[in-house]
């Protein structure tokens, strides 16, 4: 028996492990805020935190009934619906490992991350019901499925399945470097990276997100982006403050600009590109967006200039951060006060991505491993319990990019005198072109400034005397026009003959990702078919 004032003699690891916060403990801390406050939201259908709360654990009472272990693989394939986030609660107060999925994937794709990173539960929606026909046939190791909003053949039936089951679910031990996720880097072959994420990694998520973006009472998220997905993790960091989630099924441009109205929204996050559309809509400035005090921009580079005008339109609450899913989201800040001061926009900081964050090391290092300073471009690296533990049973992917002592992210940028990270592109999309190197990302925020100009990518393309030649291929605004010369023309002015593109094509659309990022690789698969470059 230990008496009151004795020390208790516990090693450093053993004290951290005793005492781990788990991911859904977060969940909890929000629900005990105020339990009768609307938790999810969608349509009619309104659950309050006591309520989701209760479902987690009667759902993860019904997995552990299975012989769901701790640190078991499960994953939700579903369009956004509540019932499919509260299987996300399930599967983390069971302290299983979610994989997360994009349902918006294509099935082959789902298959082959769902069987290589080992998932034996899988929650589904029943418009899905072709996808999970694939699942039974190409992934052996799912065991058990459960449908989230109807009864459906050879499965469980979740309101069946947790009817009976009352009382809370068992904390089994869950440490600090316990795996809370795994997300796929995706592929339909060969072997897709399984990004580990822990507890100590979602910890420190969050606390980077809620000490960088500090949030007044009565929270309000709007969530858009698939939920099983980007959108889901965005709604965990959320529950952790109480917010209400106002659940749409998809983007669309008026409904995201209603919601933001009716709801009185506080926070929501999109890629560029959906910004793009709102900002083109041609009743963009016909709703109140005053209850906003954080829209995000993330996923990818937003033009400076539609970001200037994003910020006119939705007022000084546009605010980003940067990250990937080896490191999520929060290496560095910028919150709207360092954008918008006074009432004066910061144009150099339009371009950036902000400063580190507090729990998190950033810096710019060269191909030999050493650090640079100010205005010296490199790669950029990070450092701290932000990143991820590795890539899921690949410790030679893992130990390539943790070269030098730090995660290697892949993207090329600098910093300022003041700190602020610039991000100038991706190491795999910059172009040598007659022997210079040209960021592609520097020429298309030069096109997307054009009126005209709704989106674009940029592009090395074979050329004889150029090696490759800077190419661009130009999704226009609706009802309006550029031809190639008068847009080379104004690339030139701007950015001189070198990096100016030599060629452009106009395309209906841009190929994207289902999470709205322009999908370069699609790209130039059309222009560097039958040669040997790798795409």
């Amino acid at each position: 028996m230990v008496e009151a004032n004795q020390e208790v003699d516990i090693a450093p690891s053993d004290a951290g492990d005793r005492f781990a916060m788990r991911l859904i403990d977060y969940f909890d801390q929000g629900a005990s805020q105020d339990p009768s406050r609307a938790c999810l939201v969608m349509g009619s259908t309104s659950r309050t935190y006591q309520q989701v709360q209760d479902r987690s654990h009667r759902i993860a009472l019904a997995l552990i009934g299975t012989g769901f272990a701790c640190t078991q693989k499960a994953a939700v394939v579903s369009p956004n619906c509540a019932a499919a986030f509260e299987c996300v609660l399930g599967i983390l107060r069971a302290e299983g490992v979610w994989v997360k999925v994009n349902f918006r994937n294509a099935a082959a794709e789902n298959a082959s991350v769902l069987d290589q990173l080992d998932t034996t539960v899988l929650f589904f929606h029943s418009t899905l019901a072709d996808q999970v026909a694939q699942f039974r046939v190409l992934c052996p190791k799912i065991r058990t499925y459960v449908c989230v909003d109807e009864i459906a053949a050879d499965s469980l039936f979740l309101e069946d399945w947790i009817a009976d089951i009352s009382g809370l679910a068992p904390e089994r031990g869950a440490r600090s470097d316990t795996l809370a996720t795994l997300t796929s880097t995706g592929g339909t072959t060969g072997r897709p990276k399984g990004v580990m994420a822990s507890n100590l990694t979602w910890q420190t998520f969050i606390g980077n997100f809620h000490t960088c973006f500090p949030m007044r009472s009565s929270q309000v998220h709007l969530v858009v982006a698939p939920m099983a997905h980007a959108a889901g993790s965005f709604a965990l960091i959320m529950t952790a403050a109480g917010a209400t989630n106002i659940i749409l099924p998809r983007f669309d441009a008026e409904a995201v600009m209603t919601a933001i109205e009716r709801h009185h929204v506080t926070t929501l996050f999109l890629p560029p590109t959906a910004i793009y559309t709102m900002l083109s809509h041609s009743r963009v400035r016909e709703f109140d967006y005053s209850s906003l005090q954080y829209f995000f921009y993330t996923a990818a580079p937003m033009s400076v200039a539609k970001l200037r005008e994003a910020i006119d339109v939705f007022g000084p609450i546009m605010t980003t951060m940067f990250g990937q899913v080896e490191a999520p989201a929060t290496c560095t800040y910028l919150p709207p006060w360092e954008l918008v001061e006074n009432g004066i926009v910061n144009e150099g900081r339009l371009a950036s991505c902000g400063r580190p964050s507090l729990h998190t090391r950033v810096a710019i290092m060269d191909d030999d491993g050493a650090l640079l300073t100010a205005r010296q471009t490199g790669e950029i690296v990070v450092r701290g319990n932000l990143v991820m533990r590795g890539y899921y049973q690949n410790p030679q992917a893992t130990a390539e990019a943790s070269r030098f002592g730090w995660h290697h992210t892949g993207d090329v940028g600098y910093t300022n005198e003041e700190g602020y990270l610039f991000i100038v592109d991706r190491k795999k999309d910059m172009i040598i072109s007659g022997g210079f190197n040209v960021y592609s990302a520097e020429v298309e925020q030069v096109l997307a400034s054009h009126p005209a100009v709704q989106e674009c990518a940029v592009i090395g393309i074979p050329d004889e005397k150029w090696g490759e030649a800077v190419s661009a291929v130009v999704e226009l605004k609706n009802g309006l026009s550029v031809n190639e010369t008068d847009l080379i023309e104004f690339a030139k002015a701007r950015l001189g003959s070198i990096k100016a593109p030599k060629h452009v094509e106009f395309w209906a659309a841009l190929p994207r990702s289902v999470a709205g990022k322009v999908l370069k690789g699609t790209i130039r698969e059309q222009f560097w078919k039958g040669t040997d470059r790798l795409i």
